[in-house]
């Protein structure tokens, strides 16, 4: 893990879910997923957005022209771990297709304009990922 994420996790867990800089007002969570190749765990605070009792993410990497890691080790491995504010909860993730990756990815876009941005800055169609209570 870089220092830059050690930092975020540290603040997110001593603050209850709460961090500054550029994630400061953002909602974040901390997603624990278990390495494509290494099989182990992995932990990244990526911004969110909850949809009923679901939560969504963007695999943006700031629109570099790859997939962060973690979009590799869901796709490897669905179920995974989200620690949001205080609670830690299983969940099991998909790839939203369609309509439903269109209408999650226009309300992210409209409520942080920085994933338009990250959305002109790449050739490749930034994956929406659901992460769903795990069963």
């Amino acid at each position: 893990m870089n220092d830059w994420n050690r930092q975020v996790i540290e603040e997110f867990r001593a603050n209850a879910g709460k961090v500054g800089g550029q994630f400061e007002g953002a909602p974040l969570l901390l997603l624990h997923t278990t390495g494509a190749k290494s099989g182990e765990e992995r932990v990244n605070p990526v911004m969110y957005q909850a949809d009923g009792d679901r939560y969504v993410v963007f695999a943006s990497k700031a629109g570099a022209p790859t997939n962060p890691d973690w979009y590799h080790n869901l796709r490897a491995n669905p179920r995974a771990t989200v620690e949001v504010d205080t609670d830690t909860a299983e969940v099991t993730a998909r790839v939203a297709e369609g309509e439903e990756r269109d209408r999650l990815w226009e309300r992210q876009k409209q409520e942080f304009p920085g994933f338009a941005e990250y959305e002109a800055k790449t050739d490749r169609a930034i994956p929406v990922v659901v992460l769903e209570p795990a069963g």
